[in-house]
């Protein structure tokens, strides 16, 4: 969507650019349908020159483009997982980039051309022909369909850059970095006591700070979910998420305890082995929703086991940490102690850059038990880093848009403003003659358009609240009716409007009235 509404904006800054050259050059044609030349020759000559205009650009956009594919590319790329882009369009590509190119130069160099083929000799050459109301209301009116295309753009730019913002500040409840998760799998289900040996040899390495055990990473898009109560009180069953994790797991992710212990190694969550009891760790979510934000340490929670009935008592108490996906709400979470797997997750802290060990650890692991085999090694910060790929494709993609955007429009109203004092040159010298001060000449110069360039923005605004609507389900932490969200396009494209118009409102006042006369 944001491409089309580029390309829009720039085929109608084009098209009123060529509308106002094609006026300009109304003395011109004139000139040439005096000495025999016909209508259907102008529209040629203007057409022609329009094509050529069509065809440079592509070229330039081309050359453009394959040089910015790389940096695309680069957004894309994780170091675990290298993305390659094979850009081999091929003969359907290259027709419809053609078929694009000329269309355009059609629809948009058509209007220009049938303007110039319908000039009137006599007028033209009085002076008189650029004149009419409708012609001038016509460039008016591309322009502020020009300027609503700029806000939209500006509008869903801002969303999508305060989403990636927002993703990127959002506290997680642990540390990514410098952690290095790597997946290993047994022959055959392996008590914990086996886990720990090898995660004590992987501790033993230059570099590794700590290394603990869970069933999965963190934001690596795996759950365990289950229905759960609290016997006593009168709360309906939620469903929580569970994770399996070793001793240390808490300490080795950052994640901070509020009160109780972490376990030990002879905790237990299933089975029947007596008297061992069943244990677990819960989350500030958890508290909040099933025991009104109290403390949870000794509270019995009930959870469906087929091995053992009695209920799981809560030994500790920690703070939240996002578990399944970086954009949804912090879920309630049971931690659970590790007992027999035959697939662990490894997390090793680092010193240091974690995939600068990955080699190292991967082959410690076999020495230490030849049946355990590593199947995948990356860090943390990868699983954050491809949950926001989307996030940070769309921020980058619609900030570059918003400036090709904010350039066009600057272009296309500096353009106009030239125009309208080249053909007021008259009467602004006449003006400044009888005593006219600067402001008034500006006020001439600029009122028609800065109106059109208030409704634009007006009309852009409510579109981009009603598309604003449409996207909502790619935003986070982001409402489209916020001041900030809906005032910061239309400042920035103010702003910008302003800028452009500065050169022709300083040519205009610096008119000198007796030169202007006596060339006329």
């Amino acid at each position: 969507m944001l491409v089309a509404l580029v390309l829009l904006i720039a085929c109608t800054n084009v098209g009123n650019l060529l509308t106002a050259q094609a006026a300009s050059r109304a003395h011109e044609m004139a000139l040439r349908i005096s000495i025999g030349a016909g209508k259907w020759r102008l529209i040629q000559l203007v057409l022609v020159e329009s094509s050529l205009l069509a065809t440079i650009a592509s070229v330039l956009g081309t050359f453009f483009a394959s040089r910015s594919i790389p940096w695309v590319v680069s957004m894309l790329h994780v170091p675990e997982d290298p993305v390659r882009l094979v850009l081999d369009s091929g003969w359907r590509g290259s027709l419809f980039t053609m078929a694009l190119a000329s269309s355009v130069a059609l629809l948009f160099g058509l209007g220009p051309a049938l303007r110039a083929s319908a000039v009137r000799p006599i007028a033209a050459l009085k002076g008189t022909e650029d004149g009419k109301p409708s012609y001038r209301q016509w460039l008016n009116g591309v322009l502020a369909a020009q300027m609503a295309f700029c806000v939209l753009v500006l509008f869903l730019a801002g969303l999508f850059v305060s989403t990636f913002q927002h993703l990127t500040h959002r506290p997680l409840g642990f540390t990514a970095a410098h952690v290095l998760d790597m997946d290993c799998a047994a022959s055959k289900k392996e008590p914990i006591q086996v886990w720990m040996q090898a995660a004590d040899r992987l501790r033993s390495t230059p570099g590794v700070q700590s290394v603990a055990l869970a069933g999965w990473p963190l934001l690596s898009r795996n759950r365990w979910t289950t229905d759960v109560r609290v016997p006593g009180r009168n709360v309906e069953a939620h469903s929580a998420y569970v994770l399996d994790v070793s001793p240390g797991f808490f300490a080795r992710m950052h994640i901070a305890m509020i009160g109780g212990r972490d376990f030990w190694l002879g905790d237990r969550f299933s089975g029947t082995v007596r008297p061992l009891r069943r244990v677990g760790i819960v989350n500030e979510a958890f508290a909040r929703a099933y025991i009104d934000g109290r403390n949870p340490i000794g509270r019995s929670i009930d959870i469906p086991s087929k091995d053992l009935p009695s209920p799981v008592e809560s030994v500790g108490y920690v703070h939240d940490a996002v578990y399944y996906d970086v954009r949804e709400t912090i879920h309630p979470t049971i931690y659970v102690p590790m007992e027999e797997r035959d697939f662990n997750t490894f997390l090793i802290r680092t010193v240091g850059d974690p995939l600068g060990l990955a080699p190292t650890l991967r082959r410690i692991v076999p020495k230490v038990r030849s049946d355990f085999k590593v199947h995948t090694v990356q860090s943390q910060s990868a699983f954050l880093r491809w949950q926001m790929l989307r996030e940070r494709l769309l921020a980058a993609l619609s900030f570059f848009f918003a400036v090709i955007a904010l350039a066009l429009a600057a272009i296309g109203l500096f353009g106009l403003l030239n125009y309208s004092v080249t053909r007021q040159r008259r009467e602004i010298g006449i003006c400044v003659a009888l005593g006219a001060r600067p402001s008034h000449v500006v006020h001439r110069v600029t009122s028609g358009l800065l109106s059109m360039v208030s409704l634009g923005l007006f009309v852009g605004l409510v579109i981009g609240v009603v598309c604003g609507r449409v996207v909502q389900s790619l935003l986070f932490e982001v409402r489209i009716t916020d001041p900030g969200t809906m005032v910061g396009p239309l400042t920035i494209l103010l702003g910008v409007a302003l800028l452009a118009a500065l050169p022709a409102t300083f040519r205009a006042i610096r008119i000198d009235p007796a030169q202007t006369l006596r060339n006329d």
